[in-house]
């Protein structure tokens, strides 16, 4: 009875706060349609800005911005407002402004956004069942709250990188319809994009040039000032309108005229565009009326025309509605070119991993439109892309179609839901059909369409590959719901092992700056793995999972004490981004290092020559280096600087790291001297059983006689579980190696090993180094 009565006292909540949104924004529509729209604008922008400069001087005294996200969220959210009263209704003939209903109006947006905040909170509180089983209320109130406060969760200064990507595929249709192609298209985006971020401050900038000029211009004139205006205005008439748009900038929301701002022809901003007006459904009668829980005109149409000019007046949304509203309206116009369009967008969606990624994924065997046959069902299947570097497996299956969905999860949670896990359910079951055919047999054969048959093209071992990662591609961000699918319960690890990781092209355009190498690429996709699979872990999207991973590498661990501890329910990471965010922040973001973990200069080297030779298994080698800690990183770096240097002396050197229970033997050896790899072996055998540790990653080391690593190959080290007459040395060895201090070959004798036993094995002998391959197609390539 206790639960009924709580269940309609939430009920009541959530109604009273409904009726009262809907008063709100009632009144909110009231005040803007009253005002003329520019200088309404311009004062919301000038305020913006002289709020934030209080912000940052107060950062700079303090040392944090607090309230800078307040501070945007607040100005988004009314601006959103001010864009769907002009879409819902036509200009009054007697409109004036003033300032004290600006006041108010500033009033009754934060007011309407706590309302909103609160009616999440309400209407999601205590559902035990749903889509996400017993998180679901949790995640409602996220959706719900998301869909109220999140906007432009993209990087503005990557607008133009990713439009030009995706539009690409389309390029003849779009000059043909609009007469201008993708990169200027993109070009023209980046453009609104900048207007937003840096407007103020260029027209601020212009205008002091502008006063500057014409003091100078009047000082050295010989007659009275209002002359020397005059003549000024007539000698310059075209820097006088430079100045008249700089005015119109700062103080009537110029900056949002991307007529101004951009090239875009206007057949393409008035696809873009609301008509004043133009937009009926956002007040009509109902429930919901006027509250964020209906959907935006900005989610439709980000632009407002207004006169012959277009307004992107909430900049985020032009951001994150423009590329759907863009491709509608071109179908719209050109409905023939549907099935092209379809097509082009799979080719363009299915290559995109590979494609941005190609520095991470060099010299990857890739097979794209993957055919084989079903155990389950005898059938052939297809899957998307398969992508093999060394030892790692990376199937992409990518859903072309826009990932956001512009229906409300108040209106209906569960069709709101669906819509986006339609795009990962669907991937993960193309996923699992694949890994259910690799676990098939020992050696699996994969198939590429040709003329209409299906022909053999490789072969596939699932025991060939360390990690496997099932990844599900969508071209636009869709958190925070990508990364809490993990909670349904169809999303389990692939053969029990291998969780499912959701991304989008969006992120890998980030993803590709902080991890430049395919050491650091494919660690961090193991760890992101690994937290893929951790139910009721959450970190809101992609750039929180890489501030973490930059912040603290193997955060999955840390996650996995944290639920392991206590009595936790869930565990929420949030704020992880904020060292990938601060770096889109400058103007000299392109020229700024990216933020990076911190390895001592020796270990950074051995990582530059795994990186360069990229012998079989160094993915694996560098994946151990990159899992030690701080302490760890340290204690290798002064094991090679100290072996390093004895060189000159010693032909040879070795030693054993073994702390966090993934061991690494290290085998230095001085590059004129012939690698004698039964010698190698023996000894990391050796030092193996002196360490009592498993799965040994053996790593030799040739350096020049300037010190410099020359090339790093990796090799597994066999550890003997029974002694024998043929390994009776390697346990000898271990024995005399148990009486040292150290497990390092500390006094080798100064002598290179006799050449009679460093014979080269033939091109189609075993790779002495242990690897089960021929020489030629191992350590002898």
């Amino acid at each position: 009875m206790s639960k009924l009565i709580d269940e309609e006292k939430r009920k009541e909540a959530a109604a009273s706060l409904l009726k009262e949104m809907e008063a709100t924004a009632a009144r909110m529509r009231e005040l803007i349609v009253t005002m003329p729209a520019h200088d309404l604008l311009g004062y919301i922008y000038a305020q913006y800005m002289l709020k934030a400069m209080a912000v940052q001087s107060a950062a700079e005294e303090n040392g944090a911005a607090e309230g800078h996200d307040d501070l945007i969220g607040d100005n988004q959210f009314l601006l959103e407002y001010v864009h769907a009263v002009l879409a819902s209704d036509v200009a009054p003939e007697d409109v004036s402004f003033d300032e004290a209903q600006c006041t108010e109006l500033f009033e009754l947006s934060r007011q309407l956004r706590e309302q909103a905040m609160f009616f999440a909170m309400a209407s999601s509180a205590d559902k035990k069942t749903g889509v996400f089983g017993p998180d679901t209320a949790d995640i409602e109130f996220r959706a719900k709250s998301n869909w109220v406060l999140l906007r432009g969760n993209r990087y503005q200064v990557l607008e133009g990188e990713f439009y030009s990507y995706v539009l690409a595929p389309h390029n003849d249709m779009l000059t043909e319809v609009y007469g201008i192609g993708a990169a200027d298209i993109a070009a023209g985006f980046q453009g609104m994009a900048d207007s937003a971020r840096s407007g103020h401050a260029d027209a601020i900038t212009d205008m002091k040039r502008h006063f500057d000029a014409v003091q100078a211009f009047v000082a050295s004139f010989d007659g009275p000032e209002e002359e020397a205006m005059e003549a000024w205005l007539a000698a310059n008439g075209e820097q006088a309108q430079a100045t008249r748009r700089a005015m119109d900038d700062m103080l009537r929301g110029g900056i949002a005229n991307v007529s101004r701002h951009t090239m875009l022809p206007p057949a393409l901003l008035a696809d873009l565009a609301f008509r004043r007006g133009e937009e009926t459904d956002f007040f009509a009668p109902g429930d919901y009326a006027g509250t964020p829980y209906r959907t935006l005109p900005a989610r439709k149409k980000p632009l407002i025309q207004l006169g012959e000019d277009f307004y992107a007046i909430d900049p985020c949304f032009a951001r994150d509605a423009g590329y759907r509203a863009l491709l509608f309206n071109l179908l719209k116009r050109r409905p023939d070119y549907a099935k092209t369009f379809k097509d082009r967008q799979k080719t363009m969606s299915e290559a995109a991993f590979a494609d941005i990624l190609s520095s991470q994924l060099p010299n990857a065997a890739l097979f794209q439109e993957v055919y084989y046959r079903d155990p389950a069902t005898k059938q052939w299947a297809e899957n998307d892309t398969l992508i093999l570097i060394d030892d790692v497996l990376f199937l992409v299956e990518a859903k072309a179609g826009a990932a956001a969905t512009i229906a409300s999860p108040a209106l209906d949670f569960a069709r709101h839901a669906q819509s986006v896990q339609d795009l990962v359910i669907k991937a993960y079951k193309q996923c699992e059909r694949f890994f259910n055919y690799l676990n098939s047999a020992d050696e699996v054969p994969l198939y590429r369409l040709a003329d209409g048959k299906n022909e053999e093209c490789g072969r596939l071992r699932r025991s060939d590959y360390r990690v496997l990662v099932p990844i599900g591609l969508t071209v636009e961000s869709f958190s925070p719901f990508s990364t809490y699918c993990k909670e349904l319960a169809e999303i389990t690890p692939l053969l029990g092992k291998h969780p499912f990781v959701s991304l989008s092209i969006d992120d890998l355009f980030v993803l590709k700056r902080f991890l430049p190498t395919p050491g650091e690429f494919a660690h961090y996709m193991e760890v992101r793995q690994a937290v893929a699979g951790m139910r009721r872990a959450h970190l809101f999207d992609e750039f929180d999972h890489l501030g973490a991973y930059l912040k603290k590498n193997r955060f999955d661990l840390d996650i996995a004490d944290q639920l392991r501890g206590g009595n936790a329910t869930m565990v929420i990471w949030d704020g992880m981004s904020d060292i990938v965010d601060r770096c889109f922040e400058g103007e000299d973001w392109e020229s700024s290092p990216f933020p990076t973990q911190a390895f001592p200069d020796e270990v950074l080297r051995l990582l530059g020559a795994l990186n360069a030779t990229r012998a079989r298994g160094w993915l694996s080698a560098e994946s151990r280096i990159r899992n030690l800690g701080e302490e760890g990183r340290s204690n290798l770096a002064k094991m090679l600087s100290d072996l390093r240097q004895t060189l000159s002396l010693h032909p040879t050197r070795y030693f054993m790291l073994s702390g966090d229970d993934e061991p690494l033997f290290i085998w230095l050896q001085r590059h004129d001297q012939e690698i004698f790899w039964a010698g190698v072996n023996d000894k990391a055998s050796a030092a193996a059983l002196v360490a009592k540790v498993p799965d040994v990653i053996g790593v030799l080391v040739e350096v020049n006689s300037d010190g410099a690593f020359r090339a790093a190959r990796p090799f597994p080290v066999r550890i003997p579980t029974t002694r024998t007459s043929a390994n009776d040395h390697i346990y000898e060895d271990a024995t005399r190696m148990s009486q040292r201090t150290r497990v390092l070959n500390s006094n080798q004798p100064n002598k290179p090993v006799p050449a009679a036993k460093a014979r080269k094995p033939g091109r189609n002998d075993p790779c002495p180094c242990g690897s089960g391959l021929k020489y030629k197609k191992c350590h002898g390539r």
